[in-house]
């Protein structure tokens, strides 16, 4: 696999992984709130706050994980634009 495919396939599934933490989380902070007791187990469509916070944790691993790749492999432009902006412009 070619590198373009292999940014290509970290930057898919690292959005995904954010669009599923950010929605998880925004499920967990609205519809079930800490504190609030409903004498069984809090659910949101049918899934338990524990699932939940299960999806929402490892989404937000894999989405670190892959964002350090994303660092990896862009690293030589990185190294490239902040001399460009932060370098000696004397000519």
């Amino acid at each position: 696999m070619n590198k373009l495919k292999i940014n290509y396939l970290v930057d898919f599934i690292a959005f995904i992984s954010f669009l599923v933490t950010s929605v998880t989380g925004l499920i967990i902070f609205i519809f079930l709130p800490s504190g609030v007791r409903q004498g069984r187990l809090q659910e949101f469509i049918g899934i338990t706050k524990e699932v939940w916070n299960f999806i929402h944790i490892w989404a937000g691993i894999l989405m670190l994980v892959l964002v350090i790749i994303h660092l990896i492999l862009h690293w030589d432009w990185i190294v490239f634009t902040t001399k460009k902006v932060f370098g000696n412009n004397k000519k």
